[in-house]
């Protein structure tokens, strides 16, 4: 491959990095994105595709819902492979000190516009009949959305490359850095911006970033249309699955419109091989029959997993980097890669083009990791 200019360079054909393209391709830039798997590898192959308002934090909050508007202003164009379906989330609580924190979650929602409706256990055993009797109730967040998120991102890819943009597979990327993106070849490509979106392999081309990566696992199974009518995550994922140190597995599981059902979740640290890991899955699995006992007597297609790239503040990077004026950063994104890949794709064309953002975006700014690391450096050369 001969050298080649182009206005921006992505460096990662995930979710992430085909709604960059997209988005910089629709805004006219001359784009390239450079991968060295697939479209939709990595990630992306390996996520639920949960279109998900989430409340970890304000930051959290208004990315998740920005995107998730953004999403539903797209949806009248995906394709069916994409599968969008607004099925909502449907958060169970097991005992009343859970449902607390459901009616917590109903008033911010609700004091920010999002739709709710608090379940008792009545109402939740009617919507959803499978789950183990006694549980304490839920909170139904209708507007919640899942889709097929390797089909989403191949859309996105091939709608940026007929507006112009330039796929380039097979290509291990080695470098990059000041307007360069040098390949394991040898060969390179200028660029006056560069894309960082190589989730948890971003950190193989930036070691500063702090980024580390965090194994999942997931379960399909074969069509039982109806057994499962709503996204369904136990409240206990908000304590469980977003650990920062340990290994943890939580109830999670969602309806396909195939009447396939994925189950999840698991997340792990420290764990660099990418086979199933018996022992985690057997826990998954015991953890999603807990809540929903029929699940052990439905026969299961695959098991999987990937790796989120995931950073200490749950807060994902996007924005320029700090010392090299052509990087910018869209990793970090951990489980909500899916749901943010388009408010995420907006907003960095928007800070990039000088336009004027519809969120604040400061606490995504890849600054705060930049300053981590050099803290990091001033302590390592202090011992």
């Amino acid at each position: 491959m001969k050298d080649a200019a182009y206005e921006v360079v992505i460096v990662g054909a995930g979710i992430i990095g085909a709604a960059c393209a997209d988005e910089f391709s629709r805004r006219g830039r001359r784009v390239a994105i450079v991968d060295q798997d697939v479209v939709g590898g990595g990630a992306t192959a390996a996520a639920m595709g949960h279109i998900v308002v989430m409340d970890d934090s304000e930051a959290q909050f208004s990315l998740t819902r920005y995107s998730q508007r953004l999403w539903k202003e797209l949806s009248p164009e995906l394709p069916e492979d994409v599968e969008f379906e607004k099925c909502g989330t449907i958060w169970i609580a097991v005992d009343e000190e859970e449902m607390a924190e459901v009616k917590r979650k109903h008033d911010f929602y609700g004091e920010r516009g999002v739709p709710t409706e608090v379940l008792d256990a009545q109402a939740l055993q009617r919507l959803e009949p499978n789950l183990r009797k006694g549980m304490a109730g839920g909170l139904l967040v209708s507007e919640d959305c899942v889709l097929d998120p390797f089909c989403a991102a191949r859309f996105l890819m091939q709608r940026a490359q007929k507006q112009g943009a330039t796929l380039l597979l097979g290509c291990s990327v080695e470098q990059i850095g000041d307007g360069r993106v040098r390949m394991a070849d040898g060969a390179e490509i200028s660029a006056e911006i560069i894309v960082n979106a190589a989730g948890a392999w971003g950190t193989d081309l930036m070691p500063e970033l702090g980024i580390k990566k965090r194994k999942g696992h997931l379960v399909i199974t074969d069509r039982y249309p109806g057994f499962v009518r709503h996204q369904l995550v136990e409240l206990g994922y908000l304590k469980s699955a977003h650990t920062l140190n340990s290994d943890s597995v939580a109830f999670n599981v969602q309806p396909r419109r195939t009447g396939q059902i994925i189950i999840g979740s698991s997340r792990q640290y420290g764990a660099e091989h990418k086979e199933v890991d018996n022992a985690i899955l057997a826990r998954m699995l015991q953890r999603a029959n807990d809540y929903m006992p029929g699940l052990a007597d439905l026969t299961t297609v695959r098991a999987w997993t990937g790796f989120r790239a995931a950073t200490p503040d749950k807060l994902p990077l996007i924005g320029r980097w700090p010392g090299d004026k052509s990087i910018f950063l869209a990793t970090g994104h951990e489980g909500l890669g899916i749901t943010t890949s388009l408010g995420t794709a907006r907003i960095l064309a928007d800070q990039i083009s000088g336009a004027k953002p519809e969120i604040q975006v400061e606490p995504y700014w890849p600054s705060r990791a930049a300053k981590e690391s050099r803290q990091h450096e001033v302590t390592g050369e202090r011992r």
